[in-house]
């Protein structure tokens, strides 16, 4: 009797087992195809619109015609101006968080306000951002201001990318290092930095592709309407690919003609995202490979 009952019992779990794994397969399922559906639409509303000269002209005619190249050159420059900060601070605390603080309640109450800072709607930086780095520091509206802005958005990602890469990499290469007589320091830069390095630059990429959709801090720090040169300084305002975006969407006298160049500047977004996810791909298996050859 009780062999029978551990059989039935045995096929309850797994049926339900299966159940679970057929309901997850459908749930992935539906997150891919909803992922298709909006490319998909982008892409099919927009690459029509995307040619060489689209590309490479500024917007004429009240941002009815020409092209978007201003907003492309604005986005990459804020792009690198908060890889520029987020990177070393980021990584430097990171570091710090795993190698050199106590472990305890500081490092919880730090992990606990990176976590926090993670959280925070972007709009909020935005603000923080126009209080701070454009009143106070009496920056302006400029590429410097945004760049810093972006730069506090992407520190979080970063920070915990660091702590748990070098989490990750076992005790007995710390321990090997500091035994042939290397310091603290000479270990974590000799050692323990280069097998975190791909998972460190992963994070800031992934970082990166998700700032450069970003458009409340740039609306608050940086972003201008329509510029239709290109800045000569990092003093200077900028145009934004999401703020182009947003302008030409929903300002203007003709927004059925506007919605052509909409379409065509989310396409060019999206494809910048995607490359910049499959440079932080590549980048992660060079650096890979560089260790197992070694």
């Amino acid at each position: 009797m009780a062999i029978e009952t551990n059989i039935a019992y045995n096929r309850r779990k797994k049926g339900l087992q299966r159940a679970m794994f057929f309901l997850f397969r459908v749930l992935s399922l539906c997150i891919a195809l909803i992922l298709f559906f909006i490319l998909g639409f982008i892409i099919v509303k927009g690459i029509g619109v995307v040619n060489w000269d689209f590309l490479t002209e500024s917007p004429t005619d009240g941002m009815t015609k020409g092209g978007i190249w201003p907003a492309i050159v604005g986005t990459f420059y804020l792009m690198i101006g908060s890889a520029l900060f987020a990177f070393p601070i980021g990584v430097m605390s990171g570091i710090y968080m795993n190698e050199y603080a106590p472990k305890g309640k500081l490092v919880s109450f730090i992990r606990m306000m990176t976590n926090n800072l993670s959280g925070i709607p972007s709009i909020v930086f935005g603000l923080f951002g126009m209080a701070f780095f454009v009143n106070y520091l009496s920056f302006g509206d400029s590429i410097l201001a945004g760049s810093l802005t972006l730069g506090l958005l992407a520190l979080p990602i970063v920070i915990r990318t660091t702590e748990e890469a070098f989490k990750d990499i076992p005790d007995s290469y710390r321990e090997g290092s500091l035994a042939l007589g290397a310091t603290k320091a000479q270990t974590i830069w000799k050692v323990l930095l280069p097998m975190a390095m791909p998972r460190i630059i992963t994070g800031l990429i992934l970082s990166l592709g998700r700032v450069s959709g970003e458009t409340a801090p740039i609306l608050f720090t940086c972003a201008a309407y329509f510029l239709p040169k290109l800045p000569g300084s990092i003093f200077d305002q900028c145009m934004a690919l999401p703020y182009h975006l947003y302008v030409v969407a929903t300002s203007g006298t003709d927004i059925e003609a506007q919605m052509p160049i909409a379409y065509g500047t989310a396409f060019v977004l999206i494809m910048i995202v995607l490359l910049m996810n499959l440079l932080a791909n590549g980048i992660r298996k060079y650096f890979e490979n560089k260790l197992k050859s070694k």
